[in-house]
């Protein structure tokens, strides 16, 4: 079930847990993506509040919302970039995507297959997805103060095993939002101190969402027979003579015997 696109705008931009929540989980993507300089980047789902950094050098943004959900403009006072779109209809081209982002789109799809499928058709041969998640082990999974309350929550194995079967490769793996889901104003001036020492776990329990890096590897295609040229072939036949007819051999071998003394 898809949340309505209005609860998240409210959610991201106008509360204090909202923008916690988007610095946080912006912050770990300009880690993994710096820039986008001349690509063309496309978020689906939710997620335009992570795009705005890549607005400056990338070639196009592409803020993909799906129907069940409803579209907002964005970004604001600049031109609209976001578009309303079936969730396993995507009006882009095979291939056309260098950089993708899904927030609040897979673990609310009904179609998650599908959906996938449809992300691995829009990427580009080398291209790289960013998929966040709710984590299942977390805290903001817990809390329907939130998105991250919403759907499917994910194991940082269970989302790797489903990336994979959809012939993703996993490039990093990492989570965000250690600060708890509470607007206290205590947790509110911690927030930035706990996401710094979140950081620095060795575990994915504390972590509010799951964020995976994949990339779309395509192997080259093969051709029938042998799939290399034979370099050095054998000449096993060298030095025979090419073949004599048999009428001609029999008549030397006649005219040879035929004895005329």
């Amino acid at each position: 079930m898809h949340l309505d696109a209005i609860d998240l705008r409210n959610f991201y931009y106008r509360s204090a847990l909202g923008r916690a929540a988007q610095k946080a989980i912006r912050d770990t993507l300009l880690q993994i993506w710096p820039g986008a300089r001349g690509q063309t980047v496309v978020g689906y789902g939710f997620a335009v509040p992570l795009l705005r950094p890549y607005l400056a050098d990338a070639e196009r943004v592409i803020g993909l919302m799906p129907a069940p959900q409803g579209v907002m403009p964005w970004p604001p006072a600049r031109p609209n970039v976001s578009v309303l779109c079936e969730e396993t209809l995507w009006p882009l081209r095979s291939g056309q995507v260098d950089r993708l982002v899904v927030m609040h789109g897979l673990e609310t799809s009904e179609h998650p297959s599908a959906l996938l499928e449809e992300c691995w058709r829009v990427l580009d041969p080398g291209g790289r997805a960013v998929f966040v998640v709710p984590n299942r082990a977390g805290l903001w999974s817990r809390s329907d103060r939130t998105p991250f309350g919403y759907g499917r929550p994910y194991s940082m194995g269970q989302l790797e095993a489903q990336l994979q079967t959809h012939r993703f490769s996993t490039e990093k793996a990492v989570s965000a939002l250690y600060q708890p889901p509470s607007v206290h104003r205590g947790w509110r001036r911690a927030a930035q101190v706990l996401e710094g020492v979140g950081r620095h776990l060795p575990v994915f329990a504390a972590g509010g969402v799951l964020i995976v890096e994949v990339s779309k590897q395509v192997t080259a295609p093969t051709r029938p027979g042998l799939s290399e040229r034979v370099r050095k072939p054998l000449r096993v036949l060298e030095g025979i003579g090419a073949p004599v007819p048999e009428p001609a051999r029999y008549g030397r071998g006649l005219a040879n015997s035929i004895d005329y003394g």
